[in-house]
């Protein structure tokens, strides 16, 4: 990146380049994204589920979203654009940045939901230590038609705005932000293989996919780990969460896993003192 863009994304708290990987990629990388999102692997451990809908097993999702992908196919651990995602986020917030998760996101021809405005850091649980960037890349061009990513230019200067899950539904893994003005909004359209960089205050969004293709996204979330950034109490919507997702993975791992999980939860605060 050059001063100037990392000017821009501190000003910001957002930025977009027209390019960070090679169209040989993209291509096979739109392979890997739809087989995997056709077999739905995870599900059962709750790393496939709906974003913005219910999750019930037999209905259609709105959102359709699969935790670390590169679980399931290992060579995208290793293409061009994560390595140059790190470069740019190691930039952007210094030479410790390293993955934190990545995330994929399918958006069906016609009638792929929503993804209401919020904020990042509204979805950390307490003790969550880092403060991230997450880059965003389309496996096709996206506008506004089709769901690219859109975003309040400063709100990362701010605090964390209060939201709730996605209508008011607490069985709703998605939250929306409340309370703010979204008309300085500014849209983001890409081709692809470009990116947007984004903070996690950033208030950000995206549209509903009406074109006729699915609308695919990959995102990397990078962050850098400091006891300033320890978060020390659990937002009040995430307290009232009663999701799907979070019911199969318990049942995944078991009463044994269940006990390992909640002694390393409870060990948290000690650990990062």
């Amino acid at each position: 990146m050059s001063s100037e863009q990392i000017e821009q994304f501190r000003a910001n708290g957002f930025l977009a380049i027209p390019r960070i990987t090679t169209d040989d990629e993209i291509a096979w990388m739109r392979v890997v994204y739809d087989r995997l999102f056709e077999q739905k692997p995870g599900w059962q451990q709750g790393d496939f589920f709906d974003f913005a809908g219910s999750d019930k097993k037999g209905e259609a999702a709105k959102v359709p979203q699969l935790l670390n992908p590169s679980r399931y196919e290992q060579k995208l651990a290793n293409t061009i654009f994560r390595a140059n995602a790190h470069a740019m986020a190691r930039q952007l917030l210094g030479p410790s940045a390293s993955l934190i998760f990545e995330h994929a996101m399918m958006k069906a021809a016609n009638v792929g939901g929503e993804t209401a405005w919020h904020q990042d850091e509204a979805f950390y649980a307490r003790y969550t230590n880092y403060r991230a960037v997450t880059v965003w890349m389309p496996l096709q061009p996206v506008d506004e038609r089709n769901g690219c990513m859109e975003f309040i230019p400063g709100s990362h200067h701010g605090s964390v705005k209060p939201h709730r899950h996605i209508d008011n539904d607490p069985r709703i893994h998605g939250l929306e932000a409340l309370d703010f003005d979204r008309s300085p909004a500014i849209a983001c359209p890409l081709p692809a293989g470009g990116a947007t960089f984004h903070g996690d205050r950033t208030l950000h969004h995206s549209g509903v996919n009406r074109s006729d293709q699915p609308r695919r996204a990959y995102a990397l979330v990078f962050g850098t780990r400091s006891k300033e950034f320890v978060l020390r109490e659990d937002f009040p919507w995430n307290l009232e969460a009663q999701t799907a997702r979070e019911e199969r993975a318990e049942n995944a791992r078991g009463p044994i896993q269940n006990a390992v999980h909640a002694l390393k939860q409870a060990a948290k605060p000690i650990l990062r003192r």
